[in-house]
C-alpha cells in the first residue's frame, strides 16, 4: 500500500524513565525559550552539557542562533538563498514555511512536521512520525501541494530540507525555494508560535499514551486551530477565514 511502516506500528523506545523525563523537560524549556542553547538548558536542569547537546541533537532541535537545525546536512545537498529579506507575506499562498518539532508521549516521543501559510497562519498540511526519516516530510509536502502552491517556500538548512528527494518535489511544483542563511530567521516565529500553542494547549495537557492517541488529538487540535481559534495577531480572525476568503478574492 506504500504506507510508511512506522505510521502503523508502535515500537516502544528502549529508554530509561530518567532520560525520557529529561527529554521532555528539554522540550518544555525549548518550547518556552527557543533561543536557549544547550549551555543555558544544562544549567537550568543541573546536568552535564554534553548530555543535553546529545539529546537536543537526537530530538532534532537547536536554539535560534547561527547553526544547523534538526539534522546536519550533507555538504553535497542543495542549499538555496534566503528570499524573504524585506518581504512580508501579503496574501494567501504568498509564502509558506515548513518546520519539524518534537512531540512527547508518556512513554516515548514522535516528530511533527507542519507547513504554515505565513499570511493567514493556516496550517496547510502536517504529518506525524516516530522517527526522523524523511518519508513523513515528503508526504507532508505532497499533501500541501494538493491544496495550493506558494510563490515562496521557506525552510531552514536542515538535512530534511536540503535532501534531493524533498527539493525535487518543490522544483516540480515550480515554487521559489528559500532557505534561512544562518539558523532560523525571524520568519520562523509564526510556526514557533504554533508549536507553542499546540504544546501548551494540547500536548502537555493531554499527556498522550500512544502514537494513535497523539494522532487523533493533534488532528482535533489543528482542526480547532485552523477553523475555530481566533488569533489576536490576525485581528481576532480565524486562519481558515482569512486563508480561504482571501484566496477567493485573489482568484
Amino acid at each position: 500500500l506504500s504506507i510508511n511502516r512506522s505510521s502503523l506500528y508502535y515500537r516502544p523506545a528502549e529508554i530509561s524513565r530518567e532520560e525520557l523525563n529529561l527529554r521532555h523537560r528539554i522540550d518544555e524549556i525549548y518550547t518556552q525559550h527557543p533561543y536557549y542553547g544547550s549551555r543555558r538548558i544544562a544549567v537550568i536542569l543541573g546536568v552535564n552539557r554534553k548530555r543535553v547537546q546529545r539529546l537536543m541533537r537526537e530530538m532534532g532541535i537547536s536554539a535560534i542562533y547561527p547553526g544547523p537545525n534538526l539534522s546536519r546536512r550533507n555538504h553535497k545537498q542543495s542549499v538555496y538563498p534566503y528570499l524573504l529579506t524585506n518581504i512580508t507575506a501579503s496574501y494567501p499562498n504568498h509564502v509558506w514555511g515548513i518546520d519539524i518539532t518534537y512531540i512527547r508521549l508518556r512513554h516515548g516521543w514522535m516528530y511533527l512536521v507542519a507547513i504554515i501559510d505565513l499570511y493567514s497562519r493556516y496550517i496547510i498540511s502536517w504529518e506525524l512520525s516516530q522517527t526522523l526519516e524523511i518519508d513523513f516530510v515528503l508526504s507532508c509536502a505532497k499533501q500541501a501541494l494538493k491544496h495550493g502552491k506558494p510563490l515562496i517556500w521557506n525552510s531552514d538548512q536542515g538535512g530534511h530540507f536540503t535532501s534531493p528527494k524533498y527539493i525535487e518535489i518543490l522544483e516540480e511544483a515550480n515554487v521559489k525555494i528559500s532557505m534561512d542563511g544562518k539558523g532560523r530567521s525571524i520568519d520562523n516565529i509564526f510556526i514557533e508560535r504554533f508549536w507553542r500553542s499546540l504544546k501548551y494547549e494540547n500536548v502537555y495537557l493531554k499527556g498522550y499514551e500512544t502514537p494513535r492517541e497523539a494522532r487523533i488529538g493533534i488532528a482535533e487540535y489543528i482542526q480547532h486551530y485552523n477553523n475555530e481559534r481566533p488569533h489576536q495577531s490576525l485581528g481576532y480572525r480565524i486562519p481558515s477565514e482569512l486563508y480561504f476568503v482571501s484566496v477567493a478574492e485573489v482568484a
